[in-house]
């Protein structure tokens, strides 16, 4: 029997590679949605959140919207923060006035990524870049403002066919000739937006039901490797040799900020919600691979 969804949802960051799979997903199974890009709304105007949420009142806003220019952020954190951290504030503070419950997407990027272990939703966060620090503040501020009603969903290695991604990447680059060198030294688990906009809407679900604890839940799908692995495997699914793709470290490449070496998330807190964590991330790639494969040979993924 389909999971009742609620009247509406409303998703912000809807133009965006999980947006736009969040928003075809409710849209398919018949879910009145209301999807919003930057254009519809900006996150750092209060009166403008208040204004929106007032006039759809929907049962679940998922926040894609997001300033994901991790290296920019170190020499613009506030305006970073602006979008990572006070807009999810002024959402959350239009949801209580609302009855709305909110789902905030965050990163690995809050943790400082030296672990040996997976991370668990309840470790306590310790960022080491301005990204991981606005997107934390974005954390805080929704669950202060809605103890009953706010979800954080961590995330990381996100790819999908509606954006421009690593492993779309890696498929352009498999089908030219040459080595790519790919790091080897940074562990975590790729995530396919398909996997994670349904866990999404398994989450939203369970939360109007009231069975889902509020919180911090991890959603990537199971699993771990490296950067230069999920390189190989994806020249391997391509078509191309594997020995193409050549590791170097991350000191090689000199980036402003610092890339978490170990940003694997542990998955424990689904239970609580009587929910699934995410598959293998080995089988999410088998499916997610002919729609990418696709999506590339027309050109319209990968932005330079």
């Amino acid at each position: 029997m389909p999971v009742p969804l609620g009247s509406r949802w409303l998703v912000t960051g809807a133009s965006g590679m999980l947006g736009r799979e969040l928003t075809a997903r409710l849209s398919r199974r018949g879910v009145p949605v209301v999807p919003l890009g930057r254009a519809d709304l900006d996150v750092t105007d209060p009166a403008a959140a208040r204004a929106l949420l007032a006039r759809h009142r929907p049962a679940v806003l998922v926040n894609c919207a997001a300033w994901t220019a991790v290296d920019a952020a170190e020499a613009h954190e506030a305006r970073a923060l602006a979008v990572n951290g006070e807009g999810p504030g002024h959402l959350a503070r239009a949801c209580r006035a609302t009855g709305t419950r909110m789902i905030q997407l965050s990163t690995d990027y809050v943790f400082a990524g030296l672990a040996d272990r997976p991370y668990r939703e309840d470790d306590p966060p310790a960022p080491r870049t301005a990204y991981g620090r606005t997107k934390l503040a974005g954390e805080r501020a929704v669950l202060d403002t809605l103890p009953d009603g706010g979800y954080v969903v961590r995330t990381a290695w996100l790819y999908g066919s509606g954006g421009a991604n690593f492993v779309s990447t890696m498929i352009r680059l498999a089908a030219a000739e040459g080595t790519v060198p790919v790091v080897d030294d940074q562990h975590g688990g790729p995530t396919w937006t398909g996997d994670l906009a349904d866990r999404l809407l398994a989450l939203g679900a369970a939360a109007l039901r009231g069975t889902a604890p509020p919180g911090v839940y991890h959603a990537v799908n199971a699993g771990s490797t490296t950067w230069h692995a999920l390189a190989r495997e994806i020249f391997r699914r391509a078509g191309a040799d594997p020995g193409r793709v050549r590791p170097i470290g991350s000191g090689e490449l000199a980036r402003p900020a610092a890339r978490p070496p170990y940003s694997v998330l542990a998955q424990g807190r689904w239970r609580a919600a009587g929910l699934a964590p995410l598959r293998d991330w080995r089988a999410a790639l088998a499916e997610a691979f002919p729609a990418l494969l696709r999506a590339s040979a027309r050109g319209g993924t990968v932005r330079r």
